[in-house]
């Protein structure tokens, strides 16, 4: 296991531990990818969201038409434009997910030790015997003994909102269960996981397709998030299919791992992926809960390694219905920003919660006092030492400008760049200081249109631990001796010092292309 880049001084004082936090203009370098539903989706909770810290919102369509999903965005386009907070948006394919379908949507009571019957006839009833769902190939896939779990939303391990049940006997197309425990099934939809079980169904169904031509096109989505990813050829699939759609050759692929399958191909994947999102609420089903906090660490040092971003999933669920989460979740939160991770992604905290703004500022402020703390000297060491020799041209710039900044105490590095690339090496080396971005966007032209690039490569970097992006004047070139390099790298001091990270005296590290070469400059400011 390769964490032990835990915390930067043991013991810590204990008197340091009661000292205020330091109010900051970004809440944390960890970023938040924030769920947008059912109370999360007027202009004026979206706004508290963005303020509060969110910097990509998720679009899932495993529930809601793409007409509620477009006045949900709109409202998030006027909220952006309100607080004049960057958002990226992510759109959260449903993949090969089961689910028990309930038209009627009365409860439904199932006690532990009775019997309840899986069914791919969908135009029968949901009762406590019986339990249509929307896949006739289980009864194929599953044998006794097999273990199957339902619930409404997400498992929550929580045994009185999700049903165990374990498989009895298979009849024809018909699954006989033994119910494990006493609950009872409130609403229309519930998902089912069966345990390390292969469901033969696309990772990307047809309806998810259609939502992605459309919808995902429509709003030119800066993400997609790949539920269900079992293999690398889902992601090249999906890649694949997103090049022949509008202006999607650019939008990024999270492969989201949720199952045994996902994890035994996970190196394939990674290789394959932009970034990585770990699924905990379907892992910790699929996986032994001793194990799943193996899987994270081992995931997550694999995912710094290669420099692609890391989000981890399902770490405040009891804020969905409380104002404080547990003891238990708030060191949960801490310890996925010091495992690593670049991103905490709130799903029904944010979805269907009664808090979505309060979960957004707490998730911020843990992940702040755990960055204080995170030991970025152990952690430098260990990068370089993993990245192969000779070093890349770049890889080296982003490294020296890193140890450069921290050597000289610097409070921010400005990396200049046009396709994110430089940037993003420099966030991997996880410097303590903030990467102020600034994208210099390009001209090109397909023959029938010109049109500038630079808005993708600056809301993507928003789910980059400690990059903030600024997009510049096209008519800036990102190489350049002139003096137009100096006129924007003034445009993004005075952002950073508007927004209290630089400060008079201060020193701050400058990466940028000055003709053919890159280089590292270190600038002292002036009162």
């Amino acid at each position: 296991m390769h964490s032990s880049h835990l915390l930067l001084e043991e013991p810590i004082r204990m008197a340091s531990i009661l000292e205020p936090s330091k109010p900051s203009f970004f809440p944390a370098m960890t970023k938040i990818v924030g769920t947008l539903g059912p109370r999360s989706r007027s202009v004026e909770v979206i706004s508290g969201c963005l303020k509060a810290g969110m910097s990509v919102a998720r679009f899932d369509f495993s529930w809601g038409d793409a007409a509620y999903h477009q006045e949900t965005l709109e409202n998030l386009k006027a909220a952006i434009k309100n607080t004049k907070k960057l958002c990226a948006i992510m759109l959260d394919t449903v993949g090969p997910e089961l689910q028990v379908v309930n038209r009627s949507e009365k409860s439904i009571s199932l006690q532990a030790n009775g019997f309840v019957v899986l069914t791919p006839d969908q135009e029968k009833e949901a009762s406590s015997e019986l339990l249509p769902i929307n896949f006739d190939g289980l009864s194929k896939a599953v044998k006794k003994g097999d273990t199957i779990f339902i619930g409404q939303y997400l498992f929550t391990g929580s045994e009185t909102t999700s049903v165990w049940l374990e498989v009895f006997e298979v009849k024809e197309q018909d699954v006989v269960c033994v119910i494990k425990n006493s609950t009872t099934l409130a609403g229309s939809l519930f998902t089912l996981h069966a345990s390390q079980i292969h469901i033969d169904l696309p990772t990307l169904s047809d309806n998810d397709k259609e939502v992605i031509s459309s919808w995902g096109a429509q709003n030119k989505i800066d993400f997609l998030s790949l539920s269900y990813t079992r293999h690398a050829e889902d992601v090249r699939q999906a890649r694949e299919f997103l090049s022949n759609v509008g202006d999607l050759g650019q939008t990024q692929i999270f492969a989201k791992i949720e199952n045994i399958e996902g994890l035994n191909h996970f190196d394939e994947i990674l290789q394959e992926a932009d970034g990585i999102i770990l699924s905990r609420g379907n892992l910790g089903i699929d996986l032994p809960p001793e194990k799943v906090f193996l899987f994270q660490k081992s995931a997550l040092y694999k995912c710094n390694m290669a420099g692609k971003p890391a989000v981890v999933t399902r770490v405040v669920d009891s804020m969905t219905d409380n104002l404080r989460p547990t003891r238990a979740e708030a060191t949960d939160v801490a310890n996925a920003v010091l495992d690593g991770s670049d991103a905490i992604l709130l799903g029904a905290e944010t979805l269907r919660g009664l808090y979505p703004v309060d979960s957004i500022s707490i998730v911020g402020k843990i992940c702040s006092e755990a960055e204080k703390v995170f030991n970025q000297d152990l952690y430098f060491k260990k990068t370089v030492k993993y990245v192969e020799e000779p070093m890349t041209h770049l890889e080296s710039i982003a490294s020296s400008a890193v140890r450069a900044a921290i050597k000289v105490k610097a409070s921010a590095i400005i990396c200049f760049t046009s396709s994110g690339r430089a940037a993003k090496l420099i966030a991997k080396y996880r410097p303590t200081m903030p990467v102020l971005s600034v994208v210099i966007p390009r001209l090109k032209t397909n023959q029938l249109k010109w049109s500038f690039s630079g808005a993708f490569e600056a809301r993507q970097s928003l789910i980059v631990r400690g990059l903030f992006p600024m997009l510049a004047d096209p008519r800036h070139p990102a190489e350049s001796t002139s003096a137009t390099n100096e006129s924007v790298l003034k445009v993004a001091l005075d952002h950073g010092k508007a927004s209290g990270i630089i400060k008079p005296h201060d020193r701050i590290v400058v990466c940028q292309k000055v003709g053919d070469a890159s280089v590292v400059k270190i600038i002292e400011l002036e009162d």
